[in-house]
């Protein structure tokens, strides 16, 4: 019976501690902020998983896929990033993240192997889920982009087009794989930022 105890009460501790661990998520700051110019502090990988989530859910329901797969996926699929950091594409230059070794130590040791086994999957990038989830991610760096684009940020608009007048093209959207994830991308670049509120204003307490 001790023996049993004491077995639950470690998996619970294992549990408590990652749960402490992905809680610090909330505190990394999303680092292309140094390349776009930007101070937003908003912008962590706690609140960029939370919209890729969202995102990943909308696709796999339009994809027929495995939804809490894909959810689960996305919620994932920055946790690393606890241990190693977010590297914008300079910093990637000069830095080599060992990702396998942290899947393994940060989930291997769970008591259970789910999330362990969907890390794995989604870094491969052959299943259908790991393809929506990774479309999510770029979606969400579009929404992003298209906020600070939103308020004048010049290097967000360098980000998100190419070329000029009649020939300017959505350049994030050659990123994306799947032909839901570039129907809602294209959406993304055509509706305005603050078009969800339009309807709602109002100047009287109800």
């Amino acid at each position: 019976m001790t023996k049993r105890r004491n077995s639950r009460r470690n998996r619970d501790e294992k549990l408590a501690n990652f749960l402490f661990e992905a809680g610090t998520m909330r505190k990394l700051l999303r680092v292309h902020r140094q390349t776009l110019l930007t101070d937003d502090m908003s912008d962590n990988i706690a609140s960029h998983s939370f919209r890729v989530a969202l995102i990943a859910w909308a696709l796999a329901r339009k994809e027929r896929a495995d939804v809490g797969k894909v959810v689960l996926m996305a919620l994932l699929h920055d946790l690393g990033e606890a241990r190693s950091n977010d590297h914008n594409w300079v910093h990637k230059r000069y830095m080599k993240v060992f990702n396998d070794e942290i899947i393994t130590e940060q989930l291997g040791g769970l008591p259970f192997g789910d999330l362990h086994m969907l890390a794995r999957e989604y870094e491969a990038r052959k299943k259908k889920e790991a393809i929506i989830a990774k479309d999510a991610d770029l979606l969400d760096e579009i929404l992003l982009l298209r906020e600070y684009e939103w308020q004048g940020n010049r290097e967000a608009m360098k980000w998100l087009y190419e070329g000029k007048g009649k020939l300017r093209t959505n350049a994030q959207l050659k990123k994306l794989k799947l032909k839901s994830s570039k129907e809602l991308g294209r959406a993304i670049y055509e509706v305005e930022p603050s078009a969800w509120w339009a309807n709602l204003w109002t100047s009287r307490n109800r």
